[in-house]
């Protein structure tokens, strides 16, 4: 190979390495100005409370004060404990949401009769706020932890159930036809044609079963227990650590992205009309 030959594949692959890097920075561009846009807008309120005589002893909730907090939790490890008791009640209640809202969802979907019968409770009860059932699960269970676990449920079971039955729906009638012509006895074509054709649509109902999980999660926390997200933040209101109270709310924000992400990822993934 000649050295001019050479010098031009070189040049190419330079070439196509920075296209490669310019074209990630413009991608990286709207995300990193929108940030900066939302720290813009924090900061300029973090400076009218300070300014103003009637909020300047809110002034801890400003960016400063707020990521020095924040880097301090984290470091000493005061927050740690609480993510991970967060996470847990999370993670359980989001498993018994799913797996009370998947079969149900199938069996509505499959069934037009189940469809006709449970469609108008099904809605009713989903416009329950799940902080309604509260007091309900205070009385149920014997533990707070059980207790906010079943109104993490009770938020996550209906976007599950409504988005799995609606994936149903949507399968080709066809595709059960071929599957009994060629002698596929139920279970199998509950794994081989169902769960391959509603795994996009379970993934998103449980998508958004995660971010009104979080959402639930937070004031359910407020209840009798002494660890959790919510109760840090119940706790540093009532000690004044306003810059501590921000600090958390940054790390519910930021689990709630990841958490958001990580369905995002599977959905991907799952999603057999994505190249």
């Amino acid at each position: 190979m000649s050295s001019q030959t050479l010098s031009t594949n070189t040049s190419s692959v330079g070439s196509a390495s920075l296209g490669w890097m310019w074209n990630k920075a413009k991608g990286m561009g709207y995300p990193v100005l929108g940030i900066g846009i939302l720290l813009a807008v924090w900061w300029f309120g973090g400076y009218l409370i300070s300014s103003t005589p009637n909020t300047e002893a809110f002034a801890a909730f400003a960016p400063g004060p707020t990521f020095h907090a924040l880097y301090d939790i984290l470091v000493t490890g005061r927050i740690w404990d609480s993510i991970v008791s967060s996470l847990y009640r999370i993670l359980v209640g989001m498993f018994w949401g799913a797996a009370i809202g998947i079969p149900v969802g199938v069996i509505v979907g499959y069934f037009s009769t189940m469809m006709k019968l449970t469609n108008i409770p099904f809605q009713f009860l989903r416009m329950i706020s799940p902080l309604a059932w509260m007091p309900i699960a205070v009385i149920a269970f014997a533990s707070w932890d059980s207790a906010i676990i079943f109104l993490i449920v009770m938020a996550t079971v209906w976007p599950i159930i409504f988005s799995t039955a609606h994936g149903v729906r949507r399968i080709d009638p066809t595709w059960f036809k071929v599957a009994k012509n060629l002698g596929g006895s139920t279970t199998q074509v509950l794994r081989h044609v169902i769960m391959p054709a509603i795994m996009t649509d379970v993934l998103a109902g449980i998508r958004l079963a995660v971010g009104v999980a979080w959402v639930v999660l937070v004031p359910a926390e407020y209840l009798g227990v002494t660890s959790g997200l919510g109760y840090s933040i119940n706790d540093a209101r009532d000690t004044l650590e306003y810059d501590t109270l921000a600090a958390i709310v940054i790390v519910i924000g930021l689990i709630g992205y990841g958490l958001d992400w990580i369905c995002q990822y599977f959905i991907k993934k799952f999603n057999w009309h994505i190249e």
